[in-house]
């Protein structure tokens, strides 16, 4: 499978060094990789062979990469990377056993790096908020301040007093329900300020 991304003459070179017919070559010139979902879905049966030129061929995603070289080991779809010389070993009659540890090896890589960079992606995450907890952005941050209404002290007056209901006092201040009862019970301890 040729991608345009890559020097075209270069892969259809390497394509018929590994012995590749014209008619078996498949190019994809759509990003969203239509051809290729196309040939993995109605064409490839197992113990074929497909080379691609790179592994991002396969998906743009790490996860995506995981999952059709899992489908390829599943399936016993014999993958060629290009771009990796050591996918392009062929192994003796009997040996094939060992490409399919080569393909678990690289999947747990690419996995390990994916997680890798979720945590990465976490740590940095909490040190910038962290670092914006000692700003006076920081004030501002997640949720909008919430404006008690002009009303609210008068009409928790009548609601504590028993004059009105919950509800009656929600429709009067125009609070919804949790945050009714969450300053209520700010505004009984008297840490409310109004």
């Amino acid at each position: 499978m040729a991608d345009i991304g890559q020097s075209l003459d270069w892969q259809m070179e390497m394509f018929h060094e590994l012995g590749a017919a014209e008619q078996e070559i498949v190019i994809d010139k759509d990003k969203g990789h239509s051809e290729y979902q196309i040939l993995r879905s109605t064409l490839l049966q197992s113990e074929d062979i497909l080379i691609v030129p790179s592994l991002n061929h396969l998906s743009d995603e790490n996860e995506g990469i995981v999952a059709e070289l899992q489908y390829f080991k599943d399936h016993k779809i014999r993958l060629k990377i290009l771009d990796m010389p050591t996918t392009l070993v062929d192994f003796p009659k009997g040996q094939e056993w060992a490409f399919g540890m080569s393909l678990s090896i690289l999947i747990e890589g690419i996995s390990s790096m994916e997680n890798q960079k979720k945590l990465l992606k976490k740590e940095k995450q909490r040190q910038g908020i962290e670092a914006l907890k000692h700003t006076s952005a920081w004030e501002n941050y997640g949720r909008p301040s919430f404006k008690i209404p002009e009303n609210y002290q008068e009409v928790m007056c009548r609601w504590t007093n028993g004059e009105i209901t919950a509800v009656a006092a929600m429709n009067l201040t125009g609070i919804k329900r949790t945050t009714f009862y969450r300053l209520a019970a700010k505004y009984k301890k008297g840490e409310l300020k109004l």
